[in-house]
C-alpha cells in the first residue's frame, strides 16, 4: 500500500525571531494565514486519503501538530525523543510502516516548502510511486529545475535516462561555491537539478540500504520497531532513538546507493513553481509586494524612500516604520526585533545561536 510521510522537525533558526523553539516555522501562519505544514498536508488531498498519511517531528510538538492537522490521531504521530537527521527520522519511518505492511511504499515530503501547481505535484508523486513500485530496488528523489545559481540547496548530477520520466543520479552535489553554482546552472536541467528532499521508496529497500551503508543505525530501528506496538514501545524508543547516528539521509544513504550495484537511484524532474520557505528571503517572495518591491507581512507598516524590504510583524497591533530603507529585513515579536541587510539574510542562524548563549532559552 501507498503511504506518505511529512518530516516536520526542523528548528527554523533562519527564520528567528518568529520561528522558535516551541513555535517553529512550520506550525506558523506564513502562507496566506495557514501554516507550511497544512499546506504541506493538504496538497496530498486525492493522492492518499488521510488515513495514510503520517507526520514525522519532535514529540515535544505533538499536541500542537495534531491540534493543527484536525486532531490527527496519535498513531499517526511518529515523535521523535530527539531530533538525530533525516536518515533517523526517515530510517524509524520505514521501520514502522514496515512492521505493519511488509509492501509499504511511502514517499517523503518536507513541511516548509509552497508547491505550485498542486495538481501537477500529485500527478509527479503518482509517477515516483510508479517507478518505486515496478522497480523495488530504485529510491526515488525529486529534483527541482533551477532557476538562478543557488548556494543554498544541494544538486543532483543526473545521467542516462531510465524510462518512466525518470533520469539516473550519477552524484549528490552539496551545497557549492557560488562558481560551481553557476556551472551547474549553465549546463542545464538536463544535467543538474536541485535536490528536494522528497523521496518515494519501499520501506523494505530503504531498510536494506540502511543496513548495508549504516548497520548500527539500522540494529537500532530494528530494536524499536521490534517494540513498537507493545508495553515496551516507549521506553525502547526514549532508550534507542536519542543513540541513533546523527546524519543526513544524502550522506548517509543516497550518495552510496548512487555509487552502488545492488541499489539505483533516480531522479523525477518537478518543473514546478517550488519555493523552500528556509529564509526570510525566501518568504518575502511569497509575501504581498508594493510598488517598490517591498514585501509586506504586516498589518500597520508605513515606508518612506524604501524598496525591496521585507517588513513582518507578529503583533497586528504594532507600527512598523521605515525611512530611507533599502533591501533590508525588518522582522517584529513581541520580545524580539531583527533588523538585516537581505544579504546577509544567511548569518541569522548565527546570530540565533548567539541570542541563545547570551539571553538564554526563552528568546529562541
Amino acid at each position: 500500500m501507498r503511504y506518505a510521510v511529512i518530516l516536520a522537525g526542523g528548528s527554523g533558526t533562519r527564520l528567528w525571531p518568529w520561528s522558535r523553539a516551541q513555535l517553529p516555522k512550520q506550525l506558523l501562519p506564513l502562507a496566506s494565514g495557514r501554516s507550511l505544514l497544512r499546506l504541506a498536508y493538504d496538497r496530498l488531498d486525492g493522492l492518499l486519503p488521510a488515513a495514510q498519511r503520517y507526520i514525522c517531528a519532535g514529540e515535544r510538538h505533538r499536541q500542537a501538530i495534531c491540534q493543527s492537522l484536525d486532531a490527527l490521531p496519535a498513531e499517526r504521530f511518529l515523535g521523535e525523543p530527539a531530533g538525530r537527521d533525516t536518515l533517523s527520522a526517515l530510517g524509524f519511518t520505514a521501520a514502522i510502516l514496515q512492521k505493519h505492511d511488509p509492501e509499504a511504499v511511502f514517499c517523503v515530503c518536507t513541511s516548509d516548502h509552497v508547491i505550485e501547481p498542486q495538481d501537477q505535484f500529485r500527478a509527479l508523486l503518482d509517477q515516483g510511486f510508479q517507478v518505486a513500485e515496478k522497480h523495488p530496488e530504485t529510491l526515488v528523489t525529486f529534483g527541482v529545475t533551477p532557476t538562478f545559481a543557488s548556494t543554498a540547496y544541494g544538486y543532483l548530477e543526473l545521467g542516462d535516462p531510465l524510462g518512466d520520466n525518470a533520469r539516473r543520479v550519477n552524484r549528490f552535489r552539496e551545497k557549492p561555491q557560488a562558481e560551481a553554482a553557476q556551472t551547474y546552472l549553465q549546463a542545464g536541467p538536463e544535467r543538474y537539478l536541485w535536490n528536494s528532499g522528497m523521496f518515494v521508496w519501499r520501506a523494505a529497500t530503504f531498510l536494506d540500504c540502511i543496513r548495508r551503508f549504516e548497520p548500527e543505525v539500522h540494529t537500532g530501528l530494528a530494536r524499536i520497531a521490534e517494540a513498537w506496538g507493545t508495553l515496551k514501545q516507549s521506553a525502547v524508543l526514549a532508550e534507542v532513538y536519542p543513540t541513533l547516528k546523527k546524519i543526513s539521509v544524502d550522506y548517509a544513504v543516497m550518495e552510496p546507493a548512487s555509487r552502488a550495484t545492488t541499489a539505483r537511484v533516480a531522479s523525477i524532474a518537478m518543473p514546478l513553481q517550488w519555493k523552500d520557505i528556509g529564509s526570510w528571503n525566501a518568504f518575502a517572495d511569497i509575501c504581498p509586494k508594493d510598488v517598490h518591491h517591498n514585501a509586506i507581512a504586516s498589518e500597520k507598516t508605513i515606508l518612506l524612500n524604501t524598496s525591496r524590504a521585507l517588513v513582518a510583524s507578529s503583533d497586528p497591533q504594532h507600527l512598523i516604520t521605515v525611512v530611507g530603507g533599502d533591501n533590508l529585513i525588518v522582522v517584529h515579536t513581541p520580545d524580539a526585533t531583527l533588523v538585516c541587510r537581505a544579504d546577509q539574510a544567511e548569518a541569522i542562524k548565527e546570530l540565533h545561536r548567539l541570542v541563545g548563549e547570551r539571553y538564554g532559552t526563552d528568546l529562541i
